[in-house]
């Protein structure tokens, strides 16, 4: 979910960056805690703020084209459309909206795919704006990809290669002839773009799997001193299926090329350990330390599971009128007075929604006195749909959806309803409120954030979170949610007709050890264990010391 600002495009322009490339200077606006050891540069593929045209349209369809190469565009912020209305869509959840407001407190950089269609039009002639829009605290740099390499970098590679393999799917792999080539050329044009920026005291940090092979590449440009960290915010394979991997050496080459590369759990750094051992014979591989000693360099592995903003979700659960649940109910043709369960996913084959589905109808095969009494709310989001397989992927659920709606609908009630509706924050916190039932059962998923989100807005202590014993929240959450395996289907069953045969107590004990738990592993505390081991690794003191990624308190929430 992105918050959207109305600006002039006119206004937009009044707003740029300093000439030096830098943010604002002025030190009384930083933000308590957020303790980054140098100046920060941020490297990811999606941007924290987009400009789009009000109306849509953009003032150049012009690509940019080098020989079929992409190349970043020239000439300054263009004026072409001066009186047309621009929004800004702003970051409100997930990493984005976790990591703004450190780099606005370092006066820092960040470094994306520029992808709204004023983005370049309200940039400098170095294709920088200065964000947020109300502040100007931190420079945002935007590369401009062609459509073809948008098409090579982002849905071949990474989403038809890297994706499917990381989650398991080496059957899904699609290696399309030039599509390593766009990705490689891309991680360079990330790479050449931190020079740019990077100096003596810098900490530049990677984010995902978009820019594997950027780490040791962005080494080669800034200086010795600089610090280079990753992290892989999805899962990492068994080498029995990173042996899929087109460019597996390559990929390992270009991850330690960082002083510090951390995942969710520990069994993905495991993995990683494992398949660098396997296929790079000239690494070190130290398992006690998780440390790896290649090309003359050594890479830090570590672990540290990553939280919500649980005091916002709080909050705006509270915030929540009866009004407004009122009205979604209306709008959704929920009977009131229903047991309500909830889905919240992208339309992404690793989500277990097909899994899901059939386990519900199994449920209303075997509790035909739930029929009128419970309906399931499936909120999903349509992704990738440029991908065929994701496309087949969402047509198969809604005729799922279809198919099992017939089967069991009356006049007054459908056991599911399904919507792609992009809902406000608010809509969705309300139904997160008001949810008995959250099912959360991907088939793999290197952590999930919604069932965090759910815990934390579950602000009456009354609700269940149906878990699967796939993802990476599971380690922090599994003891108290109701574990499934999403492909068991009389045992997923079985965790409903639990969920909502359970006593209030029972409802109650689980949820307050479950909102600990969240509260204490916030986007706050990663923030804060993040920037400590970048902090250990940037001056040295580092070695010899391993990460668990455990919570060592558990603060009361609100309640």
């Amino acid at each position: 979910m992105r918050d959207t600002k109305r600006l002039s495009s006119t206004t937009v322009h009044d707003r740029q960056r300093r000439g030096d490339g830098r943010g604002r200077t002025d030190d009384s606006a930083a933000v308590e805690g957020s303790d980054c050891p140098g100046s920060l540069i941020v490297v990811s593929n999606r941007e924290p703020y987009r400009h789009e045209y009000e109306d849509g349209g953009s003032a150049d369809a012009g690509d940019s084209a080098d020989g079929g190469r992409p190349t970043e565009s020239d000439g300054g912020a263009r004026s072409t459309a001066s009186q047309r209305s621009i929004t800004v869509d702003e970051p409100t959840g997930g990493l984005t909206a976790g990591l703004d407001p450190v780099v606005q407190a370092t006066d820092g950089t960040w470094i994306a795919w520029g992808d709204g269609d004023a983005d370049f039009d309200v940039a400098d002639e170095r294709n920088c704006v200065a964000v947020p829009p109300d502040e100007e605290a931190y420079t945002l740099c935007r590369l401009d990809l062609s459509e073809e390499a948008v098409d090579g970098y982002y849905y071949g590679f990474s989403n038809r290669v890297l994706w499917p393999l990381c989650h398991g799917f080496p059957d899904l792999i699609e290696d399309r002839p030039t599509d390593f080539e766009w990705y490689q050329r891309i991680n360079e044009r990330f790479a050449d773009r931190v020079g740019e920026h990077a100096d003596d005291d810098s900490v530049i940090w990677v984010q995902d799997y978009h820019l594997a092979l950027a780490p040791r590449l962005i080494r080669e440009s800034v200086p010795d001193s600089a610090t280079v960290a990753h992290f892989w915010h999805i899962p990492w394979p068994t080498p029995a299926t990173y042996r899929h991997c087109p460019a597996a050496g390559r990929l390992l080459e270009g991850l330690l090329g960082n002083d510090l590369l951390g995942f969710h759990v520990e069994g993905y750094a495991d993995r990683f350990l494992d398949c660098v051992d396997r296929f790079l014979p000239n690494a070190t591989v130290d398992r006690a330390d998780r440390t790896v000693r290649y090309d003359g360099r050594t890479t830090r592995v570590v672990a540290t599971p990553m939280g919500v903003d649980a005091k916002s979700y709080d909050r705006d659960a509270r915030s929540t009128e009866q009004e407004q649940v009122s009205s979604l109910f209306g709008e959704y043709g929920i009977p009131r007075g229903t047991k309500l369960g909830l889905g919240l996913d992208r339309l992404d084959y690793t989500k277990g929604i097909p899994e899901r589905l059939t386990a519900i109808e199994r449920f209303f095969e075997r509790n035909p006195d739930w029929h009128g009494d419970f309906t399931f709310v499936q909120k999903a989001t349509p992704s990738r749909t440029e991908i065929e397989t994701y496309e087949r992927y969402g047509d198969h659920v809604r005729g799922e959806v279809e198919r099992i709606n017939r089967r069991f609908a009356t006049a007054d009630w459908r056991p599911i309803v399904y919507t792609e509706d992009v809902l406000p924050r608010e809509d969705i916190c309300a139904l997160y409120r008001h949810a008995d039932v959250m099912v959360v059962s991907p088939l793999v998923d290197g952590m999930n954030l919604v069932a965090q989100e759910y815990v934390a807005a579950s602000v009456d202590g009354d609700g269940t979170l149906v878990l699967s014993d796939r993802t990476g929240a599971h380690e922090r959450l599994g003891s108290h949610a109701l574990t499934i395996d999403p492909t068991d289907t009389d045992g997923f069953v079985a965790q409903l007709e639990h969920a909502l045969a359970m006593p209030p107590y029972e409802r109650r004990r689980r949820l307050n050890t479950l909102r600990q738990r969240v509260f204490a592993g916030d986007i706050e505390t990663w923030m804060d264990t993040q920037f400590d081991w970048i902090r250990r690794v940037h001056d040295g003191s580092g070695e010899g010391e391993t990460s668990t990624g455990s919570d060592s308190t558990e603060p009361t929430p609100p309640v």
